[in-house]
């Protein structure tokens, strides 16, 4: 049985994709596929599950010697299974830049493509087969690109993204706004997260000169629900950063609805950073960055020190 799993923190895409390619290897290529996750998936990625009656993945810690496994939506060695070289890994699908690292045992099949979300690849690669695919797979397969282009408001999201989201929005009947906005309504109830939780939440591991750095991106319609939470959140970032190997804690709020993005600064070095990466005074404990909506293309690109 192939585990099919994205990275560490599942988001909506990291939850969908599997679950997408899961089914394809099981009912168009006949090799017995699971969708696993790394992780409790977001709210709206437990929104997306609940709306398309798909089963929520089952959750790994590791994986095992033997195991042929399928990754998607990173090729990070940092976001996955610490036992991975004594696994299989026998194809990657991914969207982000190539980190390097993962060493396979044999030729395997790669896919990397610059596009806004692992899903749209899929749909490529999947091709006419798609035609079979149940409601489910093509709602998860919508749900992923709405999250990741954010309603095509990312400066990530491509011409490709958007006319594949909008060709599955007219088979499932759906309209596009109304359900990115139920999509996002529930990414924005974190009423549930203890701060730790939140500044894991959708959280990416970066080096930058010689730091280490837990990148958090908490995307919403309803920042002001997360900034009042600001200071139980800069409390807290010594906590994650210690429990987690890092040394600094960078979250940025992002708006969705205003395109623009508050990183919180809970120390000097968070400060020179800013100003240094993003070319802004910073005087308080929060700066606001217009337009900045992506950490792949907006933040972790432009980071200096």
């Amino acid at each position: 049985m192939i585990k099919v799993f994205g990275h560490t923190s599942p988001d909506t895409d990291s939850t969908g994709s599997p679950i997408i390619w899961a089914w394809y290897l099981n009912e168009v290529r006949k090799t017995p596929a699971q969708a696993v996750l790394q992780g409790e998936p977001n709210t709206e990625a437990l929104w997306m599950l609940n709306r398309w009656n798909l089963p929520k993945p089952q959750i790994i810690a590791d994986v095992a010697a033997g195991d042929q496994c399928v990754i998607v939506d990173t090729n990070n060695p940092a976001e996955l299974p610490a036992s991975l070289d004594q696994a299989e890994v026998i194809e990657i699908i991914d969207h982000h830049l190539l980190a390097g690292g993962i060493k396979t045992r044999m030729p395997i099949n790669i896919t990397i493509r610059p596009l806004a979300c692992t899903a749209t690849i899929m749909h490529d690669l999947i091709g006419e087969d798609m035609a079979r695919a149940p409601e489910g797979v093509k709602g998860a397969m919508l749900t992923c690109i709405l999250s990741d282009t954010l309603e095509f408001r990312s400066p990530t999201t491509t011409a490709h993204d958007r006319a594949v989201a909008e060709k599955l929005a007219a088979d499932l009947g759906i309209t596009i706004a109304d359900y990115a906005a139920q999509m996002f309504a529930a990414k924005s109830d974190i009423s549930a997260f203890s701060d730790e939780a939140l500044l894991r939440t959708d959280s990416k591991e970066y080096e930058l000169g010689g730091k280490q750095l837990r990148i958090t991106v908490l995307e919403t319609t309803a920042p002001q629900v997360l900034l009042a939470r600001k200071d139980a959140l800069i409390a807290a970032m010594p906590r994650v950063a210690a429990e987690d190997g890092a040394d600094e804690v960078l979250c940025f709020i992002v708006d969705i609805l205003r395109e623009e993005a508050t990183l919180l600064i809970p120390n000097d070095f968070v400060r020179l950073l800013a100003e240094r990466s993003f070319g802004v005074p910073v005087s308080g404990d929060t700066v606001v960055l217009p337009g900045v909506m992506s950490r792949k293309k907006q933040i972790i690109p432009v980071l200096a020190l």
